[in-house]
């Protein structure tokens, strides 16, 4: 295994289809999921002849990024990314709101020393945290944190 396996396995960073990307081929563009259309003079691309439907007129890269994309796949692959770009842009606008508006509604509920949930003027909301009373920040699937258990899983054993 090298560094780039290590890290898309440990879920660190990257995927399994990037590594493949990386050495294979990049594979199909999508743009708002579907593959690339004919424009108006029933082409992708003014380097393909009209009316071609083979798969790199309709925007399949078969290079890798170690390769190097040809100008027709860069252009085809930058169509697919824009939108990427622009999806990523209304998700994070969209969960900052989200979280904002759930601070807003929590900031008067607090965990007291007897694991009771209360608001600001002792109202009960939950007699035990979580409804189990296990504390998320230091347990994995409900149970209390086991380190050797997470490095098998990095490792896949």
């Amino acid at each position: 295994d090298n560094s780039a396996v290590i890290m898309a396995r440990s879920g660190a960073r990257g995927s399994m289809l990037n590594l493949s990307q990386m050495a294979g081929c990049v594979g199909q563009q999508a743009v708002r999921g579907e593959r690339i259309h004919r424009g108006y003079r029933n082409r992708t691309l003014p380097h393909f002849k009209k009316g071609d439907l083979g798969a790199e007129a309709k925007g399949f890269v078969s290079s890798s990024y170690k390769k190097g994309l040809t100008p027709t796949e860069y252009f085809f692959h930058s169509m697919g990314g824009r939108e990427g770009l622009v999806d990523t842009a209304v998700r994070t606008s969209r969960s900052g709101y989200m979280q904002r508006r759930l601070v807003n509604a929590l900031e008067n509920v607090r965990l007291e020393d007897n694991g009771t949930v209360r608001t600001t003027t002792g109202e009960i909301i939950q007699f035990v945290y979580g409804e189990d009373g296990v504390d998320p920040m230091r347990s994995v699937r409900g149970k209390a944190v086991d380190v050797d258990m997470i490095v098998r899983e990095v490792k896949n054993e």
